[in-house]
């Protein structure tokens, strides 16, 4: 089959770097154009210099968002947009006949009023809203697939999502108290300058941040545990941020459903749900940030502890934020939507 030709809309922050980097070593994917909003428009090499040698001038150098000229050239259009600017494009990329996979937070719940008590802005776009997929693979392929427009889920909700599922779909714990301690590099706060951000400020530095217990992620990832368990399952995140480029690691407690469940249980729903995921890997041991970086991998394991009279299941997910968190995510989604195998240009 003919290469698959992709544009990115917004290339110089975090994860459009990331997508050039996975989409040039893509054997049946092209990247072909790259459209930015800003009134100069840059050649990317002068962004991200590791780039040079590597993209033809004419690609390198970022073009007009002209939906038209886009899907002239183009077969996927992914948005690496910040929220609210990403629902100003998708409708006129969709209309021109392109497959969209959005990485920024527009289309990831699927209630306009949630959407708009969480980021304090009118949507745009309702009616694409109603339709998008949630792009989690491992959970949601079967849409994915038949889909025009895809949502990269969050980093955050992406490792709590694969770290808890398993449990839900085993009925193995309660549904009425889980808390997520979760910790990410620095990259997840994107490429934009901020004082805490600032080198002196965040190396040797861990602290927790957001709004606790209302964290922007916290809905999207009660919204995903919904749509596993069928009902409303309340969840505690608590997010903070590593002196690292990238990386997340959460930590997750839950109550087991029935005093008689073993550990051995637990591993066994991992291993049942994982066993055919190519990007899912279940440890013995603990999961490491270092050991997904740059990978598109989640790595997952599950403890059953005891004190006293009370048991708690403790799950360790990790991933790359930038990766399995954000662009290697959305070229696993893109890989469904053109029926090519999802590991591609992922191993």
């Amino acid at each position: 089959m003919n290469s698959i030709k992709a544009a990115i809309i917004g290339p110089t922050g975090y994860t459009g770097v990331y997508l050039i980097d996975i989409l040039l070593r893509h054997p049946q994917a092209e990247l072909a154009y790259l459209a930015s909003h800003r009134d100069q428009l840059p050649d990317i090499r002068d962004e991200f210099p590791q780039l040079r040698g590597r993209i033809d001038d004419e690609i390198a150098q970022c073009r007009p968002i002209d939906p038209q000229a886009i899907a002239a050239e183009c077969d996927v259009a992914f948005l690496a947009l910040p929220h609210r600017a990403a629902m100003a494009y998708a409708p006129k990329l969709l209309e021109a006949g392109l497959k969209v996979v959005d990485l920024s937070a527009d289309y990831r719940l699927d209630s306009q009023s949630l959407y708009e008590e969480v980021y304090e802005t009118p949507h745009g776009d309702p009616s694409n809203l109603e339709i998008a997929a949630y792009g989690l693979p491992e959970l949601f392929r079967d849409k994915i697939k038949d889909a025009d427009l895809v949502a990269n889920p969050g980093c955050y909700p992406s490792a709590a999502a694969l770290g808890v599922a398993p449990l839900i779909t085993h009925s193995l714990v309660k549904l009425d108290k889980i808390v997520i301690n979760a910790a990410s590099g620095v990259t997840g706060a994107g490429r934009k300058a901020a004082p805490h951000l600032h080198y002196p400020e965040q190396n040797e530095s861990f602290f927790a941040y957001g709004k606790i217990g209302g964290h922007r992620h916290q809905c999207e990832i009660e919204q995903t545990y919904k749509r596993i368990a069928g009902k409303d399952v309340p969840a505690l995140f608590v997010p903070h941020l590593l002196p690292l480029d990238c990386g997340i690691l959460e930590t997750i407690y839950l109550e087991p459903a029935t005093d008689d469940v073993t550990e051995a249980e637990l591993f066994e729903a991992f291993e049942d749900t994982y066993k055919d995921e190519p990007f899912v890997r279940v440890l013995e041991g603990m999961p490491n940030v270092k050991h997904v970086r740059n990978t598109n991998f989640c790595d997952v394991t599950v403890r059953l502890t005891q004190q006293g009279d009370n048991q708690t299941i403790v799950v360790f997910s990790a991933i790359d934020n930038m990766v399995k968190g954000a662009s290697g995510a959305a070229v696993q989604n893109m890989n469904l939507l053109f029926d090519l195998p999802e590991t591609m240009g992922l191993l």
